[in-house]
């Protein structure tokens, strides 16, 4: 009974803590939290501007308060200035001349689908229509001057031979403040996503210039994000002794303004497999800012960061300045390429490896690693299973030969209970005896649960955060092991034409594909190794669990519930050998034969 009771404990106890948080009670509050606040926000701005309602939606044509045009739809906006084209093998966008900034990129690796013929993903967006999204550099003049600087309205022109970007050929634009100042901005692109900006100042005038270097991403309208406990998405950077600083954009929204001055580092915004980051030289000594205002059409989000020493520019010479912009997928060995190659101050986390981050991190690597000998991400998924299980054996082997002990004296336990029933300091008194002398560790059936549970969540990192798992195919109609199971035993797979999620309340758990009933059924049989414990509060858990258990993983990423279904396959396995091998019968057929005979009723007839 105890080891049951151990087992029950330490699963029940760890993933409620783990799963129950985010999806009973985390995931409900901050959804909520974000429709108030959208409400409150679209409250305040019709009771504020009621005039300008017919505007706030961004009606084609028509000017924003802060000047913003807006355009009816993407590709109208793309065609409504002057671009430069950007064309590498990873991506494919322009830089408008308009404001020199990078407000049109696409990846051209990436696909929105599983579907071949899915649009490729896109990452940034012209101002001026919805979910705008862009980068620009700049410079601020100092305090109490009045230097005539670009700013989002200035038209660029293309200076030299090169009109499109490549990994090869950077392009340089120019501008001329017609009062003696020429900017010139030099965009380079790497094979990946690390573009380089060099801006210099040519001054004709007769007095020295001092400018301060700025860089800021830009977002219009509040994306949509998973609000998922186990990865970050919004707004967030390495700010110096500051360390990582996340923000979440109902944060940005309360907030309104984050300073953080005299710093170093990075910032931007991090979607869940993308990011855009703006990065001044590594040791560059800034103030950052995390900002949102509504503009009374828009939510308008950004990250910031201006430099604290000038770029001083004397009469009669040029002055340059560097900085680097990230704008592309969150690939694990590029990224780290970027931070060896340019020092930039913890850029791997750019990637959320979560708490577990010393596991999961070498557990990508292992599932990498597989995949490139197996050439199947599932495979490796299971192949890991078996490294796992392999390494805790001996832990394993030593817990099941203690609950084997533990079944061998139950008839010793019982004795005692009997005897010391009204006395239970004795009764515990004499149990611990019993166990001294039989050497039995009564906690030890916990352990393969405990350790397992840590690993178990740095592989459901991997395979919920990994941008390698993302349209990774198992075998069957498992295209996406990051994906939840596309089948669903609500709607027999298809053949009845509705939607049951959508229903209220319940419809979150009507979504059941054949993997989460498989790993079900295994955890099922993983329970039936045990006969039914005879207390009925520990009996109905164990009846309980899996059916909990299932529907729990029914909208987990197919990857995590293949491990778990292979898992409890091989826990079956191991703990049918070890206890076999320890001298105690395990009559698993007869258990789950035992499961669906008729339970006779209880004698309801009053005793004389």
């Amino acid at each position: 009974m105890t080891d049951n009771r151990n087992v029950i404990l330490a699963i029940v106890l760890s993933m409620i803590v783990l799963f129950g948080w985010q999806f009973f009670i985390a995931g409900p509050q901050l959804e909520r939290a974000q429709q108030q606040a959208q409400i409150a926000a679209e409250q305040a701005q019709s009771e504020a501007t009621p005039a300008a309602t017919a505007v706030a939606a961004g009606t084609p044509g028509t000017v924003a308060a802060d000047g913003t045009v807006f355009y009816a739809d993407r590709a109208e906006a793309i065609g409504a200035s002057e671009r430069v084209t950007i064309d590498t093998p990873d991506l494919h966008g322009s830089i408008n001349l308009t404001g020199a900034r990078l407000d049109d990129l696409e990846l051209k690796q990436y696909q929105e689908t599983v579907d071949p013929d899915s649009p490729i993903i896109t990452l940034l967006t012209p101002a001026g229509v919805p979910n705008a999204y862009f980068a620009e550099q700049g410079f601020v003049p100092a305090a109490g001057t009045t230097v005539a600087v670009p700013d989002s309205k200035s038209v660029w022109t293309v200076e030299g031979g090169a009109s499109t970007l490549t990994a090869t050929t950077p392009v340089t634009l120019r501008w001329d403040n017609g009062a003696g100042l020429v900017f010139r901005r030099t965009f380079a692109v790497d094979e990946f996503y690390l573009f380089t900006v060099t801006q210099s100042v040519t001054n004709n005038g007769s007095g020295d210039v001092a400018l301060f270097p700025y860089a800021r991403v830009a977002r219009h309208g509040t994306p949509k994000v998973a609000n998922f406990f186990i990865q970050h998405e919004g707004p967030h950077g390495v700010l110096g002794s500051n360390n990582m600083v996340s923000k979440k954009y109902t944060d940005m929204q309360k907030d309104q303004q984050v300073r953080f001055d005299n710093t170093s580092g990075w910032l931007g915004f991090s979607d869940k497999y993308w990011a855009t980051a703006v990065l001044p030289k590594p040791a560059t000594a800034i103030n950052a800012l995390f900002s949102w205002k509504n503009t009374g059409s828009y939510d308008d989000y950004q990250t910031s960061f201006v430099e604290t020493t000038p770029l001083v520019v004397a009469a009669g010479a040029t002055a340059t300045h560097e900085s680097y912009l990230f704008a592309g997928a969150k690939e694990e060995s590029v990224i780290n390429s970027y931070q060896q190659s340019y020092g930039f101050d913890r850029i791997d986390l750019l990637i959320d490896w979560g708490w577990f981050g010393f596991l999961t991190k070498p557990m990508y690597y292992l599932l990498t690693f597989l995949n490139g000998i197996i050439g199947n991400f599932g495979v490796a998924v299971l192949a890991v299973t078996v490294i796992v299980k392999a390494l805790f054996f001996p832990l394993a082997s030593r817990s099941y030969a203690s609950m084997a002990a533990m079944r061998r004296v139950q008839p010793e336990m019982k004795a005692i209970q009997e005897r010391f029933k009204e006395d239970r300091p004795a009764q515990q008194q004499a149990m611990m005896e019993l166990y001294k002398t039989e050497k039995i560790n009564p906690l030890s059936g916990c352990w393969p649960v405990l350790i397992q549970i840590p690993v178990f969540f740095a592989l459901y990192t991997v395979i919920f955060i990994s941008l390698d798992m993302r349209h990774a195919p198992f075998f069957g109609w498992i295209q996406d092991l990051a994906a939840p199971d596309p089948t669903n035993i609500f709607t027999l797979f298809g053949l009845i034409p509705w939607e049951p999620t959508t229903l209220p309340l319940i419809g979150s758990f009507l979504h059941l594909g054949v993997w989460p009933v498989i790993m079900g059924i295994t955890m099922w049989v993983q329970m039936k190794l045990n006969p039914p414990p005879p207390d009925p509060t520990q009996a109905m858990i164990f009846n309980w669990m899996p059916v909990i258990f299932t529907f729990m993983l029914g909208t987990f990423p197919a990857g995590l519930v293949i491990y778990w279904a292979w898992n409890n396959t091989l826990s079956v396995t191991q703990q049918w050998f070890i206890m076999k091998r320890h001298g105690v019968e395990v009559n698993l057929i007869g258990n789950i034969l035992d499961a669906f005979k008729r339970k006779p009723k209880a004698d309801a007839t009053p005793k004389a």
